[in-house]
This record gives structure tokens, C-alpha cells and sequence, in this order.
């Protein structure tokens, strides 16, 4: 079984990231470990192994700083006619699941990918979409992780395609994008020169309770099926979302990877 990393990675962003969706990863080092053995227990670094104690992380991020699974609660309180689930209510069997990649990397900036491209997919691929599977989206925005243009730029899922899948069965979706409907000044400018309506495919999760994943990396890896997706998300207490290392896995269950394990 071979193990394919669909995360991106999680570091500080503030030289590329607008300042409403920043990541701060701040680190600490071994010498200030030692420091921090010392001042908790008073023990110097004569008892410590080089005289260095241990490193250390302090993160400072949103739930959708980074790779992240939305839980309905996201979208509104509600969701089907009840309380919106929360990141740590949603179910984990809906978080490991047969997946398929579905190449959308051709749709240039602002495009819509509808209902109609799903179904040309499935046609060519010879493929149907069947309730559980977790549907991801390649954008090839990846590619612009680390520039401001990743918040900016991309194509986005219509709520015509967003439902169709949603009727199949499907819980989690997924995109190698900033967000599932586009950019926010692209989200804006549709609902002023639309029909008025904004974040059209998240508010689709009211209706039906649905997840999906944003800022996935990596999917240009996969191929089109015949593989299981992994997306568990952190455990965040009432969460709209959870931060998440999402992989893929190849091969049939319990066969070793290429590394023996």
C-alpha cells in the first residue's frame, strides 16, 4: 500500500496570506528548551543530554487556515431541519472512504464547474459516483500556495453540482483550491451581477448536511479512482472546522507500502 500526502504544509504565512486568514507557526528551539526544563524544574543543563532540552511549537491559526474538513455547522446552524453538526460531531466513517479525483485543472479563472461537467467525467471515466464516495476536485491551484494569488484566483463548484452530488450519497467532498465556491471577490461579484446569492454551494450544506475539504495539495498524484481517502479532522470542541492531514491511500487494504510498512 503506498501512502500519498494530500495536505499542504502548515507554516507561517503572513508574507503571502491577507491578514484575515494568517498562520503563525512560532518555534522554540532546544536551547530555549532548556531554558523551559529549568524554569519548571530547576534542573540546569549539566543533567540535560548535549546540555539541550527539548523543541517546541506554538501555532496560531483559524480552523480553515490550513488543509481543513467544514462541518455543517460552517454554513448555518442548521442543516436538514436539525442543529448543524459541529467539526467533532461529524461521523468518522464519513472521514475514511473510497475516494475519486475528478481533473478539473483545465477550468481557467472564475469558470464554473457544473452539474454537466461531473456527469461528461463519469461518462469518459466510465465511472458512477456512488453514495460515500469522497469526491475531490483538482484545480491545480495548488500550485500557488506561498502566492498571494492562491486567495484570489481559482474556478469555483456550482450549487447545481454541489446538490447533484450531495443526492447520490456523497458526505465529503474536497478541493486543491482556497475554497470550494472561489475566491471571495469572485463569490461577490456573481452575487451583485447574479441573482443575489452568495456562497451559493456552502449554503447548499443547510439543506443537506454535508463536509468538505479545502486547501488539499497534491491531488495531480492520484489516479482517477481506486483509491481511499483519509481526512480526519482535529477534534475542535463545537468547531466549523477541523485542521486536517488528509492522505490517500493506494493499493488493496493491508498490503505493505514500498517502504515495508
Amino acid at each position: 500500500m503506498e501512502i500519498l500526502d494530500l495536505s499542504a504544509p502548515l507554516d507561517t504565512d503572513k508574507a503571502w496570506a491577507p491578514w484575515w486568514a494568517r498562520t503563525r507557526v512560532k518555534r522554540q528551539g532546544h536551547r530555549f528548551g532548556a531554558l523551559a526544563v529549568f524554569l519548571l524544574t530547576g534542573l540546569t543543563p549539566r543533567f540535560l543530554r548535549h546540555r539541550l532540552g527539548w523543541a517546541n511549537e506554538t501555532l496560531s491559526l483559524s480552523s480553515h487556515g490550513t488543509t481543513h474538513l467544514d462541518a455543517p455547522w460552517h454554513y448555518a446552524p442548521d442543516s436538514g431541519g436539525k442543529r448543524a453538526l459541529t467539526i467533532d460531531e461529524v461521523p468518522l466513517s464519513w472521514c475514511f472512504s473510497p475516494g475519486v479525483c475528478i481533473d478539473m485543472s483545465h477550468k481557467k479563472d472564475g469558470e464554473a464547474i457544473n452539474e454537466a461537467d461531473i456527469t461528461a467525467w463519469e461518462k469518459t471515466e466510465g465511472h458512477s459516483i456512488t453514495a460515500g464516495t469522497i469526491v475531490l476536485i483538482r484545480t491545480g491551484m495548488d500550485q500557488w500556495i506561498g502566492d498571494p494569488a492562491y486567495f484570489t484566483t481559482g474556478p469555483w463548484v456550482t450549487r447545481g453540482a454541489t446538490r447533484a452530488l450531495l443526492k447520490r450519497g456523497v458526505k465529503i467532498t474536497g478541493i486543491d483550491a482556497w475554497g470550494w465556491d472561489g475566491p471571495l471577490s469572485h463569490m461577490a461579484q456573481r452575487a451583485r451581477q447574479g441573482d443575489g446569492t452568495f456562497w451559493e454551494s456552502h449554503y447548499e450544506g443547510a439543506d443537506t448536511p454535508y463536509c468538505h475539504l479545502e486547501r488539499l495539495a497534491g491531488l495531480d498524484q492520484l489516479p482517477t479512482t481506486g483509491f481511499t481517502v483519509c481526512c480526519f479532522p482535529l477534534k475542535v470542541k463545537g468547531g466549523s472546522a477541523g485542521p486536517s492531514r488528509v492522505v490517500a491511500l493506494l493499493g488493496p487494504p493491508g498490503e505493505r507500502d514500498r517502504h515495508g510498512y
